[in-house]
């Protein structure tokens, strides 16, 4: 199993410092990153964090997919490797 887990539905106002704090009940953080939309600098209400251990990487999905965080139930699994883009914007 991969360290990498993706992180959906969470609140806009969750940062990379609240969704670390919150998966660092199960380990090392590694690096907990929200993405922004970079026209307007709002989250896109999704993330990725990285734990230092497999088990570890487990233990949280297993624990926290389907729970309530900042108001919405957080969709929590492992990262899919990201796939090639045409990176044109028009």
């Amino acid at each position: 199993m991969s360290q990498k887990i993706y992180v959906g539905n969470l609140g806009y106002s969750v940062s990379n410092e609240t969704l670390s704090t919150k998966f660092s009940q199960f380990g090392t953080v590694r690096s907990a990153k929200v993405i922004m939309d970079r026209d307007t600098n709002r989250s896109k209400g999704f993330g990725f964090v990285e734990m230092s251990t497999s088990l570890e990487a487990s233990n949280a999905i297993s624990t926290l997919n389907g729970q309530e965080f900042d108001g919405r139930q957080m969709n929590v699994s492992e990262a899919k490797p990201m796939e090639a883009r045409d990176n044109k914007r028009y």
